[in-house]
């Protein structure tokens, strides 16, 4: 009997109770309802009521009546006593001294919910229409499609057969959706150009010099990540794409049937696909090479994609981060002497808040003109590093020499209105209190009094302004 896809226990567990009900099985399947409590109702003994219960919830969670009633777990029982009200199930047992109660029962439920026998005409040709249907429209194994099958039959309310009957009804359900599969692709093949059958079949023969077959030559992608492997994996799109076979009209076939068959084509031999009858040898061959264009086609794509990433993306990155560092002791040279020049431009800042008195543009760039060369400000420190250095470097060992916030012999005004100018050729009136230049210093003397003060820091800058 074609059950060999079954094993011994799930041909065993077939129409019984193979395990406990779960919890949600329990309220979906033997939960009752008024019309079952209805029915229930007209029995008059408690063993014949939970009994009946039995029985009714059985057929309705297994398929079909058991030989044996009370051949269920017993929690399922006790299920059905609690809500019948009935405070000892074991009086169940009492339901099978007398048989042709058990058979009356059955009857009753039958005619009541509308259960079908399986050999009835009519629900027998439904029942192989959805397992045709099934079968050509899912690309499953024989086991899966004899579950759905128990499924069907139990949605339905039509009684399980015998578990051979089931199982040849797949069997053959799953034969005739084979060869119709194989018959279909066959046929578009040949319609699609008389040849192409026969150039589909050349692949698997094996060129003289060569250890394998051309099909088994397009079916190894590329293995390095290089030009030349870039170059091989074009040509064999090129290759695969010469047998046209997007011209193919499968439209009417399920797109998982026909990925099924090309699977079933990838992993068998040449040789077995060779000695395969027809149509079924065209079938497997046309599903192999259809997979195989468009595999080649994605192989070619992710090999470009890693060469631009390790050969083209990766050098030119390696590149700019090389030239980048390369720029970092320049920018930070320049930002040394960015630092300074704003260093000087916030102590003149400070000096104009803390004197109230008005800002001198080209006093301030004169200050910090002193540090950096106005072009190197100006283009951030790039333009005028090298001058900026050259001008450290010429002002002697005397690092700690404070900076002069004037010219030596001319002094620079920084507060407009405060001190003014040196080429007016007038000196600064200073009031009572405020440091001012003795009236008979000239420019020299001026210069030096300037120098020292600045040497003695922040005070000296602040009492020059003043």
């Amino acid at each position: 009997m074609p059950v060999e896809f079954l094993s011994d226990e799930q041909a065993e567990a077939y129409g019984t109770f193979a395990e406990e009900p779960t919890r949600p099985e329990l309220e979906r399947f033997f939960f009752l309802d008024d019309v079952d409590r209805d029915l229930i109702a007209l029995r008059r003994t408690e063993h014949h009521r939970l009994g009946f219960t039995l029985q009714m919830c059985t057929v309705r969670y297994v398929g079909l009546f058991l030989e044996d009633p009370l051949a269920v777990p017993w929690p399922v029982v006790e299920h059905l006593a609690v809500q019948l009200g009935i405070e000892a199930p074991s009086v169940v047992k009492r339901y099978t001294e007398r048989r042709q109660t058990l058979y009356d029962h059955a009857w009753e439920i039958r005619d009541a919910y509308g259960y079908h026998p399986y050999e009835d005409a009519e629900w027998g040709r439904r029942v192989r229409t959805f397992l045709h249907g099934r079968a050509w429209t899912h690309a499953e194994g024989p086991k899966a499609l004899f579950d759905h099958a128990v499924g069907w039959l139990r949605r339905h309310r039509v009684w399980l057969p015998g578990v051979s009957v089931l199982a040849r009804q797949v069997a053959e359900a799953r034969t005739v959706a084979e060869k119709r599969l194989h018959a279909t692709v066959a046929g578009a093949a040949r319609r699609a150009d008389p040849a192409l059958p026969g150039d589909l079949v050349a692949t698997l023969m094996t060129p003289e010099g060569s250890r394998f077959s051309e099909l088994e030559r397009l079916r190894r992608p590329p293995t390095r990540t290089t030009g030349t492997a870039f170059a091989r994996a074009l040509e064999r799109v090129d290759e695969i794409g010469a047998y046209r076979l997007g011209r193919l009209r499968l439209s009417q076939i399920p797109p998982n049937r026909m990925a099924a068959l090309a699977r079933y084509a990838l992993g068998s031999k040449a040789p077995l696909l060779e000695r395969a009858a027809e149509p079924k040898r065209t079938a497997m061959l046309t599903a192999v090479m259809r997979h195989l264009e468009a595999k080649a086609i994605d192989e070619a794509l992710d090999l470009f994609q890693v060469l631009m990433a390790t050969r083209l993306l990766n050098t030119a990155k390696r590149k700019t981060e090389k030239e980048r560092l390369s720029t970092l002791p320049q920018l930070e040279k320049a930002s040394r002497l960015l630092a300074r020049a704003a260093k000087i431009l916030f102590e003149e800042l400070e000096l104009v808040e803390e004197q109230e008195a008005d800002l001198d543009v080209a006093a301030l760039w004169a200050a910090v003109e002193e540090v950096a060369p106005r072009a190197a400000v100006m283009t951030g420190g790039h333009g005028g590093l090298a001058g900026a250095r050259g001008r450290e470097l010429g002002r002697g060992s005397d690092a700690g020499r404070a900076r002069e916030p004037v010219r030596h012999g001319a002094p620079v005004p920084r507060v407009a209105g405060r001190v003014e100018g040196a080429g007016r050729g007038e000196r600064g009136q200073a009031g009572p209190g405020r440091g001012a230049e003795p009236a008979g210093a000239g420019p020299a003397e001026g210069g030096g009094q300037a120098a020292a003060a600045a040497r003695g820091g922040r005070q000296a800058r602040a009492a020059r302004v003043a």
